[in-house]
């Protein structure tokens, strides 16, 4: 048995053992070692960069790292095997995904407007706002020899005289409650439960002088980033809120990665405690010591996620998701309560599922769907939701479309050489010079970061930047000279953002003309999609007159510098609405509101799921929007 150390830059080392011959980052992965890995360890994205400090490895030689690079210990974990015992580094960047993960703040004055809009609109098309959760407060005379009434059958009688109800249901996190804390109460509590058509489902009891409040939880799964609120489901207020990476992506960074991986050996199980155990409990645990909240005392619970990310969450096989027909397990859960999935909340809180329509188009959709408000309004409108995967819905009043694009991780800083996720020393944003080709750049992070890499904001406007100065032609080839192009052995140009001088990172950051290839790819298909979409009903763009804009990567980007590229039609920019995270937005709206619940229901089994990838003219479609913007110039008008 060999001894593999992990040592950190801030935390304390993990120390490790395996057998001779296993692949580091399987070991990482087993030991719960955060270590960047977007192409799952195919070793085809150099993302699993780590420096061997002492010991050997077997490590086999990639175009990812440099001879520069090997020389001082650098390698690919997934190209790695252990020989003998070694001590690794783990660069902060490589683990970064995980703890500093930059997510729309769900604090700030533009979200929080975003969310109350979202919220008004909702209400004003009419949905209520109430649900079936309450408290009631209760005083029961203490037993006596002359009325030994059980304890369960005290409380149900003063429950049914409380609410009116003929059937009271107390689970056995109740019973085991009650002897103890109906004598210390004496005989005075309150009560949290649901009223349905069938009777009063009793959640919680506690002494009467504690503050119990209905609480729920809203949380949006998505594949990089998962974010979460806590609620009051009386009043709507928002209590605590919470973002983190989910923990999923050490395993891949699309939903295809993640599938293969559930089909080894204790996948499901692996896959499941990364989403459960290691991303949704602390973030949990984290809200309610932030409020002060016992955790049981959450009654309801709320999950939106596109398809595959429900069937990771809930434990089920997602393979045939991924394999001709793509035929999922469910379309949604019912009767689903916490302790089935072991969610450290109250064990019987239900669980709601917002619907999935088809394969590739999840519950986030038509959460989303609801909070965008498409479907109130006579007028055309398209919704993108701009995230990891990209999914589009188009409609109004009368009917509602929709479609998933295989654009790939591109968006997230996969397939680009210097892609990085949104942590700290990533280039969310860039200008260049048109004369000099000397670019300007904003940093995530202190004052002061280094950049280290692209982040999808900074990837979309460094191609559109690189366009309008004429670096780039239409088909993404490097057409100019300077300081800032290099070209390598094999013919292969690239653009210099930052020399590595400058830089947080042991290379030159920079983009190359293979880079630029994987994104336009991405873009045609996000085009080619809402393009689809829109002419499979015999319309075209001219008839869209809202564009609502949904996800983390939609708060930064440049919509101007989306179109010039031709990711997104070319409209008016007026008509796009950034509209932050519809997903969990809408998840709050079931989560406080019944009728909001029907209503996504409603939504997902009357949405028309259009799969791209048997529709006829869909390929030439996608070949066409494979430049810069489009083969189609009478497309994009403004930019000619």
């Amino acid at each position: 048995m060999l001894k593999i150390t992990f040592k950190f830059d801030a935390s304390e080392d993990v120390v490790a053992h395996a057998m001779e011959g296993e692949k580091l980052l399987d070991i990482a992965r087993r030991f719960n070692v955060a270590i960047d890995a977007p192409c799952s360890g195919n070793v085809s994205c150099g993302k699993c960069k780590v420096k061997l400090l002492s010991g050997n490895l077997d490590s086999k030689k990639t175009r990812h790292i440099t001879d520069e690079e090997y020389d001082a210990g650098w390698r690919l974990a997934c190209a790695s095997k252990v020989i003998e015992d070694v001590e690794i580094g783990v660069p902060d960047i490589a683990s970064a995904y995980k703890s500093r993960m930059k997510v729309a703040d769900l604090s700030s004055p533009e979200e929080i407007a975003i969310f109350e809009k979202i919220k008004s609109d909702i209400v004003n098309a009419g949905i209520e706002l109430v649900n079936d959760m309450d408290v009631v407060e209760l005083t029961m005379n203490a037993p006596t020899l002359d009325d030994t009434m059980p304890d369960n059958e005290r409380l149900i009688w003063a429950i049914q005289a409380a609410v009116g109800a003929d059937k009271v249901v107390l689970p056995y996190f109740v019973i085991r409650k009650l002897p103890i804390l109906l004598r210390e109460s004496k005989f005075h509590v309150k009560a949290a439960y649901k009223k349905t058509a069938h009777g009063v489902y009793v959640y919680d009891v506690v002494d009467a002088q504690e503050d119990l409040k209905a609480i729920g939880l809203a949380i949006d799964i998505g594949t990089t980033t998962v974010s979460a609120i806590l609620v009051d489901l009386k009043t709507e207020e928002i209590l605590a809120k919470a973002s983190s990476g989910n923990g999923q992506i050490r395993y891949g960074a699309d939903v295809i990665n993640r599938i293969v991986e559930q089909t080894k050996p204790d996948g499901i199980e692996r896959l499941q405690k990364a989403i459960i155990e290691e991303t949704i409990n602390p973030m949990i645990h984290n809200m309610c010591k932030s409020i002060n909240l016992p955790s049981e005392r959450i009654y309801r619970m709320c999950m939106a996620s596109n398809s595959t990310m429900n069937h990771l969450f809930a434990g089920v096989f997602a393979d045939p998701l991924r394999m001709e027909p793509y035929i999922p397990t469910f379309f949604k859960l019912d009767n689903i309560v916490a302790r089935d999935l072991a969610i450290e909340i109250n064990p019987n809180a239900s669980i709601l599922f917002a619907p999935n329509i088809g394969s590739y188009v999840g519950g986030d959709i038509t959460a989303g769907t609801l909070a965008s408000s498409v479907w109130n309004s006579e007028e055309f409108s398209v919704f993108i939701d701009l995230g990891t995967n990209g999914e589009i819905v188009f409609g109004n009043s009368d009917f509602l479309m929709s479609c998933a694009c295989s654009a790939g991780p591109a968006f997230e800083g996969g397939d680009i050489s210097c892609g990085m996720r949104a942590t700290d020393g990533a280039i969310d944003k860039v200008t260049i010079d048109e004369e000099t080709m000397e670019p300007t750049l904003s940093i995530i992070g202190d004052e002061g970061q280094k950049p280290v890499g692209l982040c999808g904001s900074g990837i979309i406007d460094i191609i559109a930047e690189l366009f309008r100065c004429n670096i780039i032609n239409a088909k993404g080839k490097i057409v100019r000279e300077g300081k800032r192009v290099k070209e390598d052995e094999y013919g292969i140009k690239s653009y210099v953002i930052a020399f590595k001088e400058d830089a947080g990172s042991v290379n030159d950051v920079e983009i190359t003309e293979v880079d630029i290839d994987s994104f336009i790819r991405a873009k045609g298909a996000i085009f080619s999609g809402i393009n689809t979409l829109v002419e499979s009903l015999g319309f075209d763009m001219s008839i869209v007159d809202n564009v609502y804009v949904a996800g983390g990567i939609g708060s930064g980007i440049n919509m101007s510098n989306a179109v010039r590229i031709g990711m997104l039609p070319d409209i008016p920019l007026e008509k796009y609405k950034y509209i932050g995270n519809s997903s969990l937005a809408g998840a709050y709206a079931m989560i406080i509101s019944n009728q909001a619940e029907a209503k996504v229901d409603e939504l997902a089994s009357s949405m028309t799921y259009l799969e791209l990838s048997t529709h006829p003219g869909y390929m030439d479609a996608f070949t066409a929007a494979c430049f810069i913007p489009h083969t189609d110039a009478n497309l994009f008008p403004s930019f000619q």
